[in-house]
């Protein structure tokens, strides 16, 4: 077997994982908006999406036949390039980051007459966190651009809003994953999953506090309540999206809900043991059961903490009531950095202790 044939089946098999990956998150992504219209409803003593299909569960397709069907509107004063440029930006930038998440241990089967362990991750880079980081920077730009190209005060105004909170979340976001890489030593998300599932003990032990924070400014990079002040209907009409219809509105409201996603399966990597199954020897299941039974095991498990965070999401939304943005800030800045700062310091110093076998 050449080594030019072995280069392409690996290329088709990155090739067919980005697919099912970008598939599996729109689907997802579409059915996010029908479960947070039923746990909206449940909460609220509801029935909620009844009409499309059984349980309304047509309801996502609906809406998005009606996105496609809308009328198409670029407003005259705006800056056109930019104006289209904004939201495939902040779509593209959602995406992107899932090229990093291990998904389940490896697959086996046969491709082209050769035996393949494929893992289900796209790319295994040493810098994975620091690539999820770098990519959700970017993706303030999709928000600032909508919302200066749509040459409204309101979506501007929203834009403004939205991008210093990102930035200003981001660094408690940031300091709070730093104690974990205390504890870790590594940035490659398969890594710290391997290293959970070896020493049987998930993150969320030793870092209860980083992931506090970590959720808290999840909440906020995300635009969720109670930091959804870039779309304060109430405020600002409708936020940075406010002259945006028909796709490219949808890209924004899709790109909110796979960020959503995304974050739900950050938080469940690094702190909840990734596709780890607790009490559950893989090796010896790999042995009895085959690799690929295992790994879609492992996935499906994996999906599972995924959902249990985007009903927290949910849930949090319609519970609590919007900050002021004031409170906003305070809390970024005044509050969760501080707090990362002492969480680092007391990590940095149980670590150092433990190297010198605890003796002062």
């Amino acid at each position: 077997m050449t080594l030019l044939t072995i280069d392409w089946v690996l290329l088709t098999e990155k090739l067919l994982l980005v697919v099912a990956i970008v598939m599996i998150s729109l689907v997802i992504a579409m059915y996010e908006t029908y479960a947070e219209r039923k746990v909206a409803a449940y909460i609220q003593d509801r029935i909620g999406p009844d009409r499309a299909g059984p349980f309304g569960i047509l309801q996502p397709m609906a809406d998005g036949l009606k996105l496609f069907m809308k009328e198409e509107i670029i407003p005259n004063t705006s800056n056109k390039l930019l104006f289209i440029l904004g939201p495939c930006l902040a779509m593209l930038t959602a995406m992107m980051t899932s090229a990093v998440i291990p998904w389940g241990s490896a697959l086996h089967f046969k491709m082209f007459g050769i035996d393949r362990m494929v893992t289900l991750q796209v790319a295994d880079i040493n810098i994975g966190i620091l690539y999820i980081f770098g990519v959700v920077s970017l993706g303030v730009y999709g928000i600032m651009i909508g919302g200066w190209a749509s040459n409204n005060k309101f979506s501007l105004l929203a834009a403004l809003r939205g991008a210093s909170q990102m930035i200003s979340y981001e660094l408690a976001m940031g300091l709070s994953l730093i104690a974990l890489l205390m504890l870790t030593g590594s940035l490659s998300m398969k890594t710290i999953v391997e290293q959970q599932m070896t020493q049987g003990v998930w993150n969320i032990v030793y870092q209860p506090l980083g992931f506090l924070i970590f959720i808290v400014c999840a909440f906020a990079e995300c635009n969720r309540t109670p930091f959804d002040l870039a779309e304060a209907e109430n405020e600002l009409n409708f936020g940075y999206h406010q002259e945006y219809s028909s796709m490219k509105l949808g890209f924004y409201l899709f790109a909110e809900y796979i960020n959503m996603f995304i974050s739900s399966a950050v938080m469940a990597t690094l702190f909840f043991g990734g596709y780890d199954i607790p009490f559950f020897d893989e090796a010896a299941h790999i042995a009895s059961w085959g690799a690929t039974p295992v790994a879609l095991l492992t996935g499906f498990v994996f999906l599972i903490k995924i959902a249990f965070f985007i009903f927290v999401f949910m849930w949090v939304r319609w519970t609590i009531p919007r900050f002021r943005y004031d409170q906003l800030m305070n809390l970024g800045w005044k509050n969760l950095i501080p707090l990362a700062l002492v969480n680092m310091v007391i990590t940095g110093a149980l670590v150092l202790l433990k190297q010198n076998h605890w003796h002062f």
